[in-house]
């Protein structure tokens, strides 16, 4: 194992079993070719970025930084991809960073058993993602009258805006609701699974809230099953919008938290 040079941080992607070959030409968060660091029975794909740029106060400005942070996450994302393909691999938290090689080397000895056990939790399995929202965009409140009405809103305007606000209120209630049966029956097709905190409406695009965020580790042999769950969900509930993503590496249960710390 060569030691990452001083003037280096490593940028952990993922730890897998035993040896990896990374693919040429594959590239890191810094444009870095990833390397291994190998211990007995576990490897770590790392990359070595530059101090300066990825020491902790200039981290954190970069990931104020969208311009930055978004393509970051996808070529961090694509080296998770590309190992997971050619092995199991369990993958680290975006901006996992160590001193150097040697501290990487020294965490997967001290976090060997819990690295080994997580593996083979993910190994056969994917990640799938589920989000759950209202199927019907929220109305606007309507104008008021023309006129003096627009000054001073009669009372049968401002009973119209009471009701249209309970109504909403009552259907986002029973659409929460909805959604935590939709978790628990897509929980039981899976082997695991995580009720992420619900996305705010501003931060979807205009679809609305995500009444649910779920995250789902699937075995791929029950793929089928989970889909069929998720088809009898959306047949059950019509009023809520099921959207699936995936197949993930398992980023949701990656764990254990030890393992990712910055030293």
């Amino acid at each position: 194992m060569t030691a990452t040079p001083s003037t280096d941080a490593t940028w952990l992607y993922a730890v897998a079993p035993g040896r990896v070959t990374v693919p040429a030409g594959l590239t890191g968060v810094a444009g870095e070719p990833p390397h291994t660091v190998t211990v007995p029975g576990l490897a770590a794909v790392v990359g070595a970025v530059p101090r300066a740029d990825f020491d902790e106060e200039p981290l954190r400005v970069r990931l104020g930084d969208a311009s930055w942070l978004e393509p970051a996450v996808l070529r961090h994302h694509r080296v998770v991809e590309v190992l997971s393909g050619t092995s199991t691999a369990l993958p680290a938290r975006f901006a996992t960073l160590h001193r150097d090689d040697r501290r990487t080397a020294v965490v997967l000895r001290e976090h060997r058993d819990e690295l080994l056990d997580a593996l083979r939790r993910i190994a056969g399995h994917a990640e799938w993602g589920v989000k759950a929202r209202l199927g019907t965009a929220e109305a606007p409140d309507e104008p008021t009258a023309g006129g003096a009405d627009q000054e001073r809103p009669g009372t049968a305007y401002l009973l119209r805006r009471r009701d249209r606000r309970r109504e909403r209120e009552a259907e986002l209630q029973r659409g929460y609701e909805d959604a935590e049966v939709v978790h628990r029956v897509l929980a039981a097709s899976a082997d695991e699974a995580v009720a992420h905190p619900p996305q705010p409406a501003e931060a979807s695009a205009g679809r609305g809230p995500a009444l649910l965020n779920g995250a789902y580790l699937v075995d791929r042999d029950r793929q089928a099953a989970f889909e069929a769950a998720l088809d009898d969900c959306a047949g059950r509930f019509p009023g809520l919008r099921l959207e699936l993503s995936g197949p993930w590496p398992p980023y949701s249960f990656a764990g254990p938290p030890g393992a990712w710390s910055r030293p």
